[in-house]
């Protein structure tokens, strides 16, 4: 039998679309209509196919009918580059009906009295017709095109038998039919600047938990992914369990200056210029990583060849440690993606991994991908949250101004506001310049429920890696050095 998932006696109906049902609560209300609408290309039909073969594959029987042009032998062309794609299930057990011809000749009858006695005699649990628009065009009033629904859905429920109708997109606010169904999706491709990107949004389900909102789509090899709004679907934030319990950043100085180490569970923010320090940072607290508690880091910036040769140079074990299985790298350019997407993966590896260290390098990375970026603070949240379930103890760098200290926050080229609140731990890692020459400093602004050192440090990048210094006066002879030098020029 295909796989159900119950909801409080409901019984559910598997989409075999990966991400889909999450946004339902579990998959399809049994034996129910669902309208599937979209603009031409925004992958109508793969959604039918693909819940057509998930079905059969799982022991169901389905049928698909065509009200449009198409032949079925080009839908299988097209169909057959996808992995989900069985040829050897049609047509025992899924069978396809071009009905164009029967509703030209016998109109919305003729195809009612086809879709009942095929749906009986083929034994069919899903039905998946797609056209409806012909269907509408081809009703001589409103009230015909509404009672065909009508006896759609009573039909549906006596055969138990789930049907898709896959549409274009209405011009009305609210199509009749839509308040017939139990459930309406819509699919959308929308340009932004130069770059295509999919979307799926539930408008209704009924009986069910439905995530609402739009969410990222992709449409590859493999079929129809869905990747949901990770705000959207990532737990409440828990009571903290860990309290008191401290790990390494890697370096034992800044572990000083943190009371002994970053709170288990705990989010931090690099914040630093371009070249700093914070990516090797990230390395240092991944270098603590081991098979019994691996590590995920996220790149968007730095090739992961690149990050293993800045690795080496500095004697930190990224290779070896992406080699023993203890740190799993994962990389995404920011020319294009979805962040949904990175997200997704990001919380995915992480839970199957039993991660319990993640590197974030470059939150403005997801904040370039963006068409809202004022989401990135959510975003943050939710992630934050997802890993606090998960045990992980989190670093994410971000990037500003190379001038950017204390009293510039927010910092230039990325808003803080929100995205600090965020955080429980923040580390601003900062240049200072002296005789034409730049050094570099370490101060730590925030770290939950612990006392911090206030002193700013002193630090080098040195074969060997992050050399913090121990002692706060050789940053404070600096800056008054510096000061001297500024009154000098002043005074010339």
């Amino acid at each position: 039998m295909p796989s159900e998932s119950p909801n409080r006696g409901i019984p559910r109906l598997a989409s075999g679309i990966p991400g889909l049902d999450r946004l339902l609560g579990g998959g399809f209300p049994r034996a129910g209509i669902t309208i599937v609408q979209g603009t031409p290309g925004a992958g109508k039909t793969i959604f039918g196919n693909q819940l057509c073969h998930h079905h059969v594959a799982q022991g169901g029987k389905a049928i698909y009918v065509t009200l449009l042009a198409e032949s079925h032998a080009r839908m299988q062309l097209h169909m057959s580059q996808l992995e989900f794609f069985d040829a050897s299930v049609v047509p025992e057990r899924l069978y396809l009906i071009s009905a164009f011809r029967v509703l030209e000749e016998d109109g919305l009858k003729g195809l009612q009295d086809l879709l009942r006695r095929e749906v009986q005699r083929f034994g069919a649990s899903v039905l998946v017709l797609d056209g409806l628009v012909a269907a509408e065009e081809s009703a001589t009033s409103s009230r015909e095109f509404k009672k065909f629904i009508h006896e759609l859905q009573m039909h549906a429920s006596m055969s138990n038998c789930t049907m898709f109708l896959l549409t274009g997109v209405s011009n009305r606010p609210v199509a009749p039919e839509h308040t017939m169904v139990d459930g309406v999706l819509e699919l959308r491709s929308d340009l932004f600047d130069l770059r295509m990107e999919r979307s799926l949004t539930v408008h209704k389900m009924r009986g069910v938990g439905m995530v609402g909102g739009r969410h990222s789509m992709r449409i590859s090899n493999s079929g129809m992914e869905v990747f949901p709004r990770l705000e959207a679907v990532a737990p409440a934030r828990r009571d903290d369990h860990s309290i008191g319990k401290l790990i390494s950043t890697g370096l034992p100085e800044l572990d000083r200056m943190v009371s002994g180490g970053l709170p288990l569970g705990s989010t931090t923010l690099l914040v630093g210029p371009s070249g700093v320090g914070k990516t090797t940072l990230g390395l240092h607290f991944l270098s603590q990583c081991s098979v019994e508690e691996p590590g995920v880091m996220l790149g968007m910036y730095e090739t992961p060849r690149s990050l293993e040769t800045k690795a080496r140079t500095l004697g930190l074990p990224l290779a070896r440690s992406i080699a023993e299985g203890s740190v799993e790298l994962l990389w995404f350019p920011t020319t294009e993606g979805l962040v949904d997407e990175i997200t997704s993966r990001l919380v995915e590896t992480a839970r199957r991994r039993k991660a319990r260290r993640i590197f974030v390098d470059g939150i403005g990375g997801l904040q370039t991908l963006m068409h809202e970026p004022v989401r990135l603070s959510r975003l943050l949240a939710a992630l934050s949250v997802a890993f606090q379930e998960l045990t992980i103890t989190a670093l994410f760098s971000a990037e500003s101004a190379a001038s950017g200290g204390v009293h510039d926050l927010p910092l230039d080229g990325l808003s803080l506001h929100g995205v600090s609140a965020v955080a429980q731990n923040i580390f601003l890692l900062r240049y200072l310049e002296l005789r034409n020459r730049l050094h570099r400093a370490i101060s730590i602004l925030k770290v939950r429920d612990a006392a911090l050192d206030p002193l700013m440090r002193r630090f080098q990048v040195t074969s060997a890696g992050i050399d913090i210094d121990s002692d706060p006066l050789s940053i404070e002879k600096l800056m008054s050095a510096a000061e001297a030098e500024r009154r000098r020029e002043r005074g010339a």
